[in-house]
Formats: C-alpha cells, structure tokens, sequence
C-alpha cells in the first residue's frame, strides 16, 4: 500500500511515517519545513527510513495536487496545517489560506483519482469553542465536567471559536461533504492534546513537550488562565495506531468524525502536570499566570467511545508511560533541544 502524508515532517506526520514504513508500507511525505524542528524530523525520515521526501519550500503549493495525481496513492493523511490559535488571531487570512483553502485542494486532487484514496484529516477538539454552557464545577486543582462522565462526544455542538478553530472546523466539513457527494472515503479525527517523542512543541501548541522542556532546561513558563483547566493526552503511538485502525475498518468508518484523546483515564490539569514536572526534575518550576486566551476551554476530555465501537481502537499508553518515553527522548537529545525553548 501507498501512503501519502502531506505536513509529513511535523510530529503527527513523521511519527505515522515512521510506523507505516515499518509495517511495510510505502511512504510519501510532502512538507514545506516551515515548522521549526520540521528539518531535523526530514533528515531522520530521508536517512534513517528512506522515505522520499518533497519539501522544496518553493514548489511544495504547486506540487501537492500535482504529486497526488502522480503517486496515486491509495491513503492520504492530510496532517499539513497552520496549528497555533496566538498565529491565526494575527494572521487570519494566512490560516485560512492554510487550514481551509489547502484542505480543499488536497481534496480536489485526490477526488479525481481513479481509484479514490481513504482521506484522513487531522482536526482539532478546537471546533467544540470554549464550551461557556456546558456545566463544570472545580476544585483546588481542576476543572471537571458536572454531566458528563465519559467526556465531548461527537454530538456536542460545534461552536468553531478563533480564526483557527473556524479555519479547522471549515476543512473538516469538507472532507465530510465530499464523502457525501463524491463518495471519498473520508475520515475526519478530532484530536486532543498529543504528545510523544520528535515534538518540538512550542508556547502555543505541543504544550506538554514545550512545558517539560522549559522545565527540563530550567526556562521560565507561563500558564495561560489559572492552570486548572485539564485535558486528555494520548501518546503519539495510540494516535498512528487509530490511523491504522481506520484504514483497516473503511467500511465502518468513512464519512465519519471521531473524537480521538485519552480520554477519561488521561487527564490531566496543567496544575497538576506542573507538580509531575517538579517530581520529575527534582526541583520546583518557575511559572507565572497570565490571562485567558481566545477560546480555551476550561475542560476538554475526549469522549472514544465511538472510536472504539467502530473501530476497535482505545488509547494503549497511560499518561506515566508516555510521559517518561517523551522524557527520556528529550534527556537523550538535550544538545539539540535546547535550541527550542
């Protein structure tokens, strides 16, 4: 099988690049290396794996319908995106050229194909808005959700909320419809906090990367709001498992959105990763508030149900786990790291 990944060299691509091609899979990955780090993750992909990369800045826009038409490839993953709430407020129109506008010419290529590919797109539980009605309650240490004890479910309303949030929640309705009256086999997940090795994560997204290595490196932080808001975190690993697990249930799956977290049993308040953070590295973390940005939900806990009914997936990693894989890669890599914080 043929796999195409088109943001290939971020973390969710180069990681999924990585399991495919060990699994067998032919692999192609288009990426324009504007992401900071991106280059580092190319020349592991192209060295290590021999996976062949298009990553010319220049020609990347023109090359991605042209490169699909070409490769026919039978999967695409369309990870490619502008992922920062802080850059899309500045720039809108850049993250709706990237997020909405580049979502939909990826898939007019793909739906010309003779043989249409499965599409999975990577969204973002961001389409949910700040969820203002939904019923919380709180502790010293948290927010928590009042009535709803598995978590946001698919049924939950989108509020698309921030330049980014509507530019992702447009691309998702696309891929959607273009099941619908194209019949691309499409899939849409709606992802949670990832986290995992090969992240270069920074203030505004990748926050569990970017918060242990500024701890790690003894950087100042700071929290957004009051550190009690929690999400679910899902190790990287558990999120190519899912995109394989998709593919193989296409029967079930395509047309469909799905949550994808860690769900209930991963949750975590930045207040209480802070003092993991702390034990962790063996002394305490310099941090301060500061105030809310655009749109952050107070809570987010990813509802899998669905996941795991259509498709036999639930996430294998708890948080302890990931956690100390991610951090040994970062003690691994220091001298390379430190330069992203």
């Amino acid at each position: 099988m043929k796999l195409l990944i088109t943001g290939g060299c971020g973390f969710v691509g180069a990681n999924t690049a990585m399991r495919f091609v060990n699994n067998g899979w032919e692999v192609v990955v288009i990426d324009n290396l504007s992401r900071k780090g991106s280059e580092i993750n190319a020349k592991l992909l192209s060295d290590r794996y021999g996976i062949r990369l298009i990553t010319d800045v220049d020609i990347v826009k023109s090359a991605v319908k042209k490169t699909i038409i070409n490769e026919k490839p039978e999967v695409i993953i369309h990870a490619a995106a502008q992922v920062a709430v802080t850059t899309s407020v500045e720039y809108p129109e850049f993250d709706f050229e990237v997020n909405a506008k580049g979502t939909l010419n990826v898939l007019e290529a793909a739906r010309f194909l003779t043989k249409k590919p499965i599409f999975i797109f990577t969204s973002t539980n961001k389409v949910y808005g700040g969820m203002e009605k939904v019923s919380i309650s709180e502790d010293d240490m948290r927010y928590k959700y009042s009535k709803m004890p598995f978590g946001v479910s698919e049924n939950q309303n989108v509020d698309f909320h921030s330049p980014y949030g509507c530019s992702k929640g447009c691309a998702e309705q696309y891929v959607r419809d273009y099941f619908r009256i194209y019949g691309l086999p499409t899939i849409v997940f709606r992802q949670s906090c990832i986290y995992g090795l090969h992240q270069f994560g920074v203030v505004d997204q990748g926050w569990v990367s970017y918060l242990t290595m500024s701890a790690f490196f003894g950087k100042p932080i700071n929290i957004y709001g009051d550190g009690k808001q929690v999400r679910d975190l899902l190790f990287m690993d558990d999120l190519s498992a899912a995109f394989q697990l998709a593919m193989e249930n296409i029967d079930k799956t395509a047309g469909q959105i799905y949550n994808i977290g860690g769900g209930r049993k991963n949750t975590l308040s930045l207040r209480e990763f802070l003092g993991i953070l702390e034990e962790k590295i063996g002394k305490k973390i310099k941090f301060k508030f500061n105030k809310w940005r655009h749109g952050d939900q107070k809570v987010y806990i990813s509802d899998i149900r669905k996941a795991e009914n259509d498709f036999g997936w639930k996430p294998v990693y708890d948080f302890n786990i990931g956690f100390n894989k991610m951090f040994d890669f970062i003690e691994t890599n220091k001298e390379i790291l430190k330069n992203f914080v």
